[in-house]
Order: C-alpha cells, then sequence, then structure tokens
C-alpha cells in the first residue's frame, strides 16, 4: 500500500546540517519503494536550495524574526492541503514550523509524527542556560503541545530517547526508537577520486584525517585543533604526511575563530578548509580519507559517522555521538571523552594502531554499516510505524487534486 508522505521542517538548505540530509535520504528510499513524499519549508520559493531540492518542496517563506523563521501562509496552507497526506512528519523543533504543525494539525484526522533530531539533548540546556530560559517562554505553548499530541515522537537511538526526558519537567508523549541512518555511497568511484584529485591535488597520496560537517561548537573543533598541536609535538615526523581535512561551512563568526585558532596553534601547513563538499566531490574525500573524526560534545545521530562507515572509514568519535556505544561494540572506529586529552587519545590510537588492523577496521566499518545504519531499513520502519497509527492510509490517491508545486 502506498503512503502520500509530507515533511515539515524548517529549511531545505543542506548547510544546515543533519536533518534535511536524513530528509532527502528517507524521500529517496521512499519513493523507490512506490510511496509519495514531498516536503513544506520556511525558505523563500526561489531559494537555490528550494529549486534544486530532489523532493517536491512547497516553500511558505521568506520572513524571518530574530532568527525565528516565519511564514503567515504555512498554518492555511497545512489546513487546507493536509487532508492529502497519509501522515506529516516534522524534522526539528525550536522554529514557527513547529508550532504551525501542532496548531494545524492537532485537532485533525491526519496523524503526525515528530523527529525531535536531538534538539532535547540536555546538553543545549547546560551550554546555553539563557537560551533555555528563552526556550521556556516557548515551551509549555508550542514544542510541549507539539510532542504530547503527536501520534508519536520519533527517537534515532535509545540514548537520544532518555536524554530528552532531562531538558524539561513539563514532558509528555508517545516515545518511540526507530532506525536511522544513510544510503549507501553511490558507485562511480572512479568518478569520486578524479573529482576530488581535481579540486585538491594536494592531498593525493597524504594521509587525509576528516572533519566533515558544520564547524559548530558543539562539534568540538577546538578539541581537535589542540589536541592535533599536542600529537604532533610529540610527533612531528609523522605530519609529514598527514593532513587535517576540514569539510564543512565554516564562512561564519565561530568557523573564523577556529581558522584563527588553528594558525595559532601553527596547523595551518596540515589543514586544508574545503567548505561546503556536495556530490561526487563529498564521496571522493571520504574515500581519500584514512580516518573520519569527531569530537563532538552533542551528536544525536552523526549522518556523516554514517557515511564515514558505509565507504569504509573507520570513525574516531567522542562518546557523546549518541551511537557510540554500536560503534565500540562492532570495533568500528574508537572512543573516546570530548575533551582534549580524549580527542588527542583518538589521534594517538589511530596513528599506533598497525597498518593490518586499520585494514580490518575498514573492512568492519562497511559491516558496520549494513547492519545498522542503513536507510533501507530506516525507511521501512518508518512505513510500519505509520501504518500502525490508528489513521488507515489512502489506497487510491487522485493527483488531479494535487496542490500546485510551490
Amino acid at each position: 500500500m502506498a503512503f502520500r508522505i509530507l515533511h515539515c521542517i524548517s529549511s531545505v538548505n543542506p548547510a544546515s546540517g543533519g536533518p534535511i540530509e536524513g530528509l532527502k535520504q528517507l524521500a529517496k528510499v521512499n519513493h523507490a519503494h512506490g510511496h509519495v513524499v514531498e516536503v513544506v519549508s520556511l525558505d523563500a520559493p526561489d531559494d537555490a536550495w528550494v529549486v534544486d531540492c530532489p523532493v517536491k518542496c512547497h516553500a511558505m517563506g521568506p520572513g524571518n524574526i530574530w532568527n525565528y523563521r516565519y511564514s503567515p501562509r504555512l498554518v492555511p496552507w497545512l489546513r487546507a492541503n493536509a487532508s492529502r497526506y497519509d501522515a506529516v512528519i516534522v524534522n526539528g523543533i525550536w522554529q514557527y514550523h513547529t508550532y504551525a504543525c501542532w496548531k494545524a494539525l492537532h485537532d485533525q484526522p491526519v496523524p503526525y509524527f515528530v523527529f525531535t533530531h536531538g534538539m532535547l539533548d540536555p546538553w543545549f540546556k547546560r551550554t546555553y542556560p539563557l537560551k533555555h530560559l528563552k526556550k521556556w517562554l516557548f515551551w509549555p505553548w508550542a514544542e510541549y503541545r507539539l510532542l504530547r499530541d503527536a501520534k508519536a515522537v520519533l527517537f534515532t537511538c535509545e540514548q537520544e530517547r532518555l536524554l530528552a526526558r532531562e531538558s524539561f519537567w513539563l514532558y509528555r508523549c508517545n516515545e518511540k526508537v526507530v532506525s536511522y541512518g544513510t544510503t549507501q555511497p553511490p558507485e562511480q568511484v572512479q568518478a569520486q577520486a578524479a573529482a576530488f584529485e581535481q579540486r585538491f591535488p594536494p592531498l593525493t597520496g597524504t594521509r587525509n584525517l576528516l572533519f566533515l560537517g558544520r564547524v559548530h561548537e558543539k562539534k568540538g573543533a577546538d578539541l581537535l585543533f589542540k589536541a592535533m598541536a599536542r600529537v604532533r609535538t610529540r610527533r612531528p615526523a609523522a605530519f609529514d604526511t598527514i593532513r587535517l581535512v576540514m569539510a564543512g561551512p565554516a564562512d561564519h563568526a565561530y568557523g573564523h575563530e577556529m581558522q584563527a585558532l588553528c594558525s595559532q596553534l601553527g596547523l595551518d601547513d596540515i589543514t586544508v578548509w574545503t567548505g561546503m563538499v556536495q556530490g561526487d566531490l563529498k564521496w571522493g574525500v571520504f574515500r581519500a580519507s584514512e580516518a573520519f573524526i569527531l569530537p563532538s560534545h552533542q551528536e544525536n545521530f552523526g549522518i556523516a559517522v554514517a557515511e564515514a562507515l558505509a565507504c569504509g572509514v573507520p570513525v574516531l568519535i567522542s562518546d557523546q555521538v549518541n551511537i557510540w556505544r554500536e560503534i565500540k561494540a562492532s570495533g568500528a572506529g574508537l572512543v573516546a571523552p570530548d575533551t582534549i586529552e580524549g580527542t588527542e587519545q583518538l589521534i594517538e590510537e589511530w596513528l599506533t594502531t598497525p597498518p593490518e588492523r586499520w585494514q580490518a577496521m575498514k573492512r568492519i566499518a562497511i559491516e558496520c554499516f549494513q547492519s545498522k545504519f542503513n536507510i533501507e531499513q530506516a525507511a521501512l520502519e518508518l512505513i510500519q510505524t505509520m501504518s500502525h497509527s490508528d489513521h488507515q492510509p489512502l489506497r487510491e490517491h487522485d493527483e488531479d487534486k494535487a496542490p500546485a508545486p510551490r
């Protein structure tokens, strides 16, 4: 039976991080199995990422009030069109789209589900106490009601589910842990390698340590640079061939701060800042790397971690990446605390692991991805979750009644 699914998200801009990437990966698999997937966002209709979005996107923006994306069109659109869908999936919280979904859908027969994407992790409460107080102004009237009235709130691992209970004492919802992951990398390995070599010729033949993602405070880039500087002081000869590849958006205040820190620590000669990488170039960066590192202070899932495993790249992660237990148990990577010392330990273990052992870990990484983080299983489980809701999926859909795109 085919489902018609609507995803609601603040933005489909790929620079916004993991939620939109996960949405696109789920949609790709759902489409392949005959389901119809569309997305509604608060972007402007002419934004480049809306035009290029591989999922049919209804863009309700623009609108921005103090970094709170807003559009008066969203609630009326949802009320007028929700009945066309068998389920609505809300991606992320703390933006207007979450309140709009509750307001438009809480008394409607169409069920909605919520992926919080780690945004209830108590790390944010501890790190940004003033922001947490401000969130309390929204919580009782928006996010709390959204979660309370959802058919289910979806968590991508048990650790995320448990942590979500610690941020707000006013918390009630139907919790459900579902699989999550990413797709198998494209098989055009030669094209990916060619794209990488053409763009970054100095990185050919070097031992590349890859950091891929937003350069954000929570991801521990400062720990990475400080740990690299310490290890280099002890092992200067090893760094003749080692390169640190910083792949991801960094043209912002914190990104500039990290670039300055990199210079202060004397790491400019071994660090390459690539900016955002996509398509063949992104996969080429993965395949040209010996290890992937993410010393994050908070990471709900880590799409890039799963992508690295899928490419046979062992991962060096902190124990604040919520899937660290699965990584450690499988032997697909190394795990340490989210401190300078912990990150130093990860780099040191990578450098001292015998080559034959590291080659074995590459094979284990692929096996770990296939068994735990392949999006095919996650997409199937999501459909099963929606199938078990009280709302019965429509058996036929009238394509002629579809609203005009964007």
